[in-house]
């Protein structure tokens, strides 16, 4: 869809724009949350943006970010994307709210549209994410590390009563990030252009979409990640997720929130230390950093890491790697290793 037809077809919502800023400035004065006498004086995109639109708005008197969650991902338009997404994050805020080692590591909610799938956050100020680690630009320190799973431990610890737990299953989100990590990577015929990507890809990854066992462990573990569980994940705890700002580290985009197993979301924080080629010692200090809130598999862990390397490597959300082929083969023959013997050192 673009943004022509909906426009068309939802009138009543306002699409957010940084090159209208008429159209924010009205929507802001119509529902009231501007002062008397407060202006709109710029409007600017605020970090990548991959999932929604995020625009950093600075009035007369304030700045905060507005995120705006449309039918399809905003970097790739031609992925159907849960409209309400912007919602489901609101959501997760919400539940994070009381727990002050969490709630003190993401921004604060200011403001929600339900109508207009629309999400106002506290400024955090200048940011810069993670992503120059995948490169070797910048280091991960250990009092970064000491943070990540700080968050991770306190959030997962937070209890959820059965009717929480209900309204955080984001279950239209899970089915389409199950698609983009156990299912369409694995596909013969997805059409990723992996050789565009890295020249000799497409026919490294033929190994693992012809393995019989490692399709159908990736597929199990899928399953795994579908069903509800007992724990608040953030779901996407990655790289991309973490922002170096003025106070510190903090976390942002729960979008993909959800309660199910905790070792999804410690599986994935491995998996990228990998990607990043972080040394193996900074790995091992990650799994002793992390302290579970109850019953926890380090293999299932482990395996979740080896889905999501695989995803990353032969999926359609590439990262800014230094990787060339060759690293992209060990990696992926980790990934292997990960899914299939867990309990092997790696």
């Amino acid at each position: 869809m673009t943004k022509e037809f909906f426009v068309r077809d939802h009138p009543e919502v306002p699409y957010l724009d940084s090159a209208e800023p008429g159209v924010l400035s009205a929507y802001l004065e119509s529902h009231n949350r501007l002062e008397p006498g407060e202006h709109v004086v710029r409007v600017a995109q605020a970090g990548e943006g991959n999932m929604n639109c995020v625009l950093r708005v600075t009035t007369t008197r304030q700045s905060f970010i507005l995120k705006q969650s449309r039918p399809w991902v905003e970097k790739y338009p031609q992925i159907a994307a849960p409209w309400d997404r912007a919602l489901a994050e609101g959501r997760f805020y919400a539940a994070i709210a009381n727990a002050a080692g969490v709630a003190s590591m993401m921004p604060r909610v200011r403001w929600t549209d339900e109508g207009a799938r629309m999400l106002a956050l506290e400024d955090l100020g200048e940011a810069a994410d993670f992503f120059p680690l995948y490169r070797g630009v910048i280091d991960l320190s250990e009092e970064t590390l000491r943070a990540l799973l700080a968050y991770l431990s306190a959030l997962h610890a937070i209890p959820l009563a059965p009717v929480q737990r209900a309204m955080l299953a984001n279950r239209a989100m899970r089915e389409l990030n199950h698609a983009h990590i156990f299912d369409l990577p694995l596909r013969a015929d997805n059409g990723f252009p992996l050789d565009a990507f890295t020249p000799g890809l497409e026919a490294v990854a033929k190994s693992l979409k012809q393995d019989p066992r490692y399709v159908a462990a990736v597929q199990e573990l899928g399953q795994r990640y579908l069903a509800d569980g007992p724990t608040l994940l953030h779901g996407d705890f990655f790289p991309g997720s973490f922002l170096r700002v003025s106070t510190g580290l903090k976390i942002i985009d729960p979008e993909f929130g959800f309660a199910g197993e905790a070792e999804f979301d410690v599986g994935v924080l491995v998996a990228h230390l990998h990607l990043a080629a972080q040394p193996a010692p900074v790995i091992a200090r990650a799994w002793s950093l992390y302290r579970p809130a109850g019953e926890f598999s380090i293999a299932r862990a482990r395996q979740f890491a080896g889905a999501e390397i695989m995803r990353r490597l032969i999926g359609i959300a590439q990262l800014p790697l230094a990787a060339g082929l060759d690293e992209k083969r060990r990696l992926l023959d980790l990934s292997h290793r990960l899914v299939l013997h867990p309990g092997e050192k790696s």
